[in-house]
């Protein structure tokens, strides 16, 4: 019943060599959850389970470094030998669904229905699967997005997606045993925050009293390395970088 996140990719905006873009898999209750499918995680995910056996899939945002290996996954599902028993669950941002098929050529996307089952996520949004809980809130982007709160055997993992400061966020992460959030910008930038510096991640782990933060989705002005030192500094806990490969217990 133990609760653990495994990473399968932290990059952004694009993939690089060895580092595909953010994905994780999400093990607990006898659940398996993708979160995030960015470019190359479908490959990663491979390498830690059979994607015919995972559960569902959560997608905080429809960016492409967060989405656009749903369609390796559907080629991979409808075609490639990978059938799943029954059409997957795939809880996105309403829209989702629609644009599978238009990459695909389809002016409807009910084609879709046999493979991946497109559910459109709101804020306070609940899933269960087993005895994993997944609760969406709706967080500060340039786009829909939303954050992850999973809940298993009194262990809580939170996931910021993509997202400046707010509120939102804070309580997303309240008393997580583990909360993996982003890191992408190096400054402030006038106008809009849709993106969290090191030190936000870490003022917004230590406001929410999390146990331990995980940095990932560093952007390309920045290193993994920095950005982990600054938002531990911030955070004043235990703070890790996300790499590809490990796995993380809550």
């Amino acid at each position: 019943m133990s609760l653990t996140l495994t990473v399968l990719g932290t990059a952004s905006p694009h993939p690089g060599p060895d580092r595909p873009c953010s994905g994780y898999l999400l093990r607990g209750g006898g659940a398996e959850v993708w979160v995030d499918a960015g470019t190359g995680t479908f490959a990663e995910l491979q390498r830690h389970t059979d994607p015919a056996r995972i559960d569902a899939v959560w997608i905080s945002h429809l960016h492409a470094d967060h989405s656009a290996d749903l369609l390796a996954a559907f080629y991979g599902l409808a075609y490639g030998g990978l059938t799943p028993p029954e059409p997957v669950p795939v809880y996105a941002p309403d829209g989702c669904a629609q644009r599978l098929a238009g990459f695909l050529g389809r002016p409807d996307a009910g084609f879709l229905r046999g493979t991946l089952d497109v559910r459109p996520l709101y804020d306070g949004h609940v899933a269960r699967h087993g005895d994993l809980t997944l609760t969406a809130r709706a967080v500060a982007h340039d786009v829909e997005a939303y954050g992850l709160r999973a809940a298993c055997a009194g262990k809580v993992f939170a996931y910021s997606g993509d997202s400046g400061p707010c509120a939102a966020l804070t309580e997303l992460a309240r008393d997580a045993d583990l909360f993996l959030c982003e890191a992408d910008v190096d400054g402030h930038r006038d106008g809009e925050r849709v993106h969290l510096t090191p030190e936000d991640a870490g003022a917004t782990a230590r406001a929410a009293g999390v146990r331990e933060l995980l940095v990932t989705h560093v952007g390309p002005t920045l290193t993994p390395e920095a950005a982990t030192a600054r938002a531990a500094a911030s955070f004043g806990g235990p703070t890790a970088t996300a790499r590809e490969g490990r796995t993380h217990r809550a």
